[in-house]
C-alpha cells in the first residue's frame, strides 16, 4: 500500500472519489524496480469505512483480483455492509465483476449504475524528496516520484453508498496464505509509519484503527526525540495522528488534513511540519503537472 485519497467527484457533489494505490514500480530505499504484474492475484484491496466514528468498519469496498492470462486481469469490487464489514470481504453485494485492468497508457474504464472503476498502472500522483528524507531531512526539492508508476483502484461512487455524510476511511491489503487471510499492510493518513521502528512497525501495520491508543506512547517518543516537543505536548500531538483514519465529511471543502485528501494537497509538508515541531516545514516539492481533469484523474503510467 502507498496512499489513500478520497475528494468530491469534480462537477457533482452528490458523488465522491476513492482512490486507493499499491505496489509502487519503485522501491525507495533502496531503490529497485519491482515485478510488473500490476495486482496481487488471490490477496484483497480493501477500503474500510466507519459511519459512526468508533473505529470500526460499517462499510467495505473489496476488490480481488484474478491470476494474469494473456497478459491481462481481470477485477471484481464488492460492497459489504453491517458487522461483515469489520472482517475480510471476500464475499458479498458484486458492483463490479470481470472488469478490465489497464496495463498500458490507455484507461480502461467500466460503468456500473452510479460507480466507475479503474484498476491499473498509472502515474504516481504522491510527490516527495525522499533522497533528502534519507539524507537527515536536508530536502532540496528533488521529487522521486515524478516518474515513477503506481498500481491504482479508483472508485466513483455516490455518497450514498459511504453509508454516513460524516465518515472515517482506510484501507488495507490482505494476503490469502494456507491458514486463512492475513493483513499485510493498512493506513489511513500519509507517512503515519515514519514513526515506527521494527517490531512496533508490524504490529502497527497488522493491527486496526480501534487498536492504535496503544501506540500514542511510541509516536510521542518519536516526537519527543525529532521535534524537540515537551513529553505532554508530544503526547497531545500524537493522539491527533490516531487513530489512523482519513477523516471525510461529504457537506465540507475538501483539504488534508481537516477534511479528506485530495491528489494535490501537500501532505509531507504538513507532516514535517508536525514531527519537527515547525523546524522543517516543507521539502520544497509540489503537486505534479500530469493530473488529468476527468476519470481516473491520475496520468497514464510512465513506464
Amino acid at each position: 500500500m502507498t496512499d489513500l485519497y478520497v475528494f468530491h467527484k469534480p462537477g457533482d457533489p452528490s458523488k465522491s472519489v476513492i482512490v486507493f494505490n499499491v505496489h509502487p514500480s519503485m522501491g525507495v530505499n533502496p531503490p529497485a524496480p519491482t515485478t510488473r504484474e500490476p495486482f496481487a492475484p488471490g490477496a484483497l484491496y480493501e477500503i474500510k469505512v466507519d459511519t459512526n466514528g468508533d473505529a470500526f468498519a460499517d462499510v467495505c469496498f473489496s476488490v480481488q483480483f484474478s491470476a494474469t492470462l494473456g497478459g491481462t486481469q481481470k477485477a471484481t469490487l464488492r460492497r459489504v455492509q453491517g458487522a461483515r464489514a469489520v472482517a475480510e470481504c471476500d464475499d458479498g453485494e458484486i458492483i463490479v465483476e470481470g472488469a478490465p485492468v489497464s496495463i498500458g497508457p490507455k484507461a480502461l474504464i467500466t460503468q456500473a449504475g452510479d460507480y466507475r472503476v479503474f484498476f491499473g498502472w498509472r502515474s504516481d500522483p504522491f510527490f516527495f524528496d525522499a533522497r533528502g528524507l534519507f539524507n537527515q531531512m536536508q530536502f532540496t526539492g528533488d521529487d522521486f516520484f515524478a516518474d515513477k508508476d503506481v498500481c491504482s483502484i479508483v472508485i466513483e461512487l455516490p455518497d450514498s453508498a459511504l453509508g454516513a455524510d460524516a465518515v472515517g476511511l482506510w484501507a488495507r491489503t490482505m494476503d490469502n496464505i494456507k491458514d486463512g487471510w492475513v493483513q499485510a499492510d493498512r493506513g489511513g493518513r500519509p507517512l503515519q509509519a515514519v514513526f515506527l521502528p521494527g517490531e512496533e512497525r508490524e504490529a502497527y501495520l497488522n493491527g486496526e484503527p480501534a487498536e492504535d491508543d496503544r501506540f500514542v506512547g511510541v509516536f510521542a517518543h518519536q516526537l519527543e526525540h525529532t521535534g524537540g516537543y515537551a513529553r505532554e505536548d508530544a503526547v497531545i500531538e500524537a493522539k491527533k495522528l490516531l487513530p489512523d483514519i482519513l477523516f471525510y465529511d461529504t457537506r465540507r471543502p475538501v483539504s488534508f488534513p481537516q477534511n479528506g485528501r485530495t491528489l494535490t494537497d501537500d501532505v509531507v509538508d504538513v507532516f514535517f511540519s508536525v514531527l519537527t515541531n515547525g523546524k522543517v516545514t516543507g521539502d520544497k516539492v509540489g503537486p505534479h503537472k500530469d493530473l488529468l481533469d476527468e476519470f481516473p484523474y491520475l496520468a497514464p503510467p510512465h513506464g
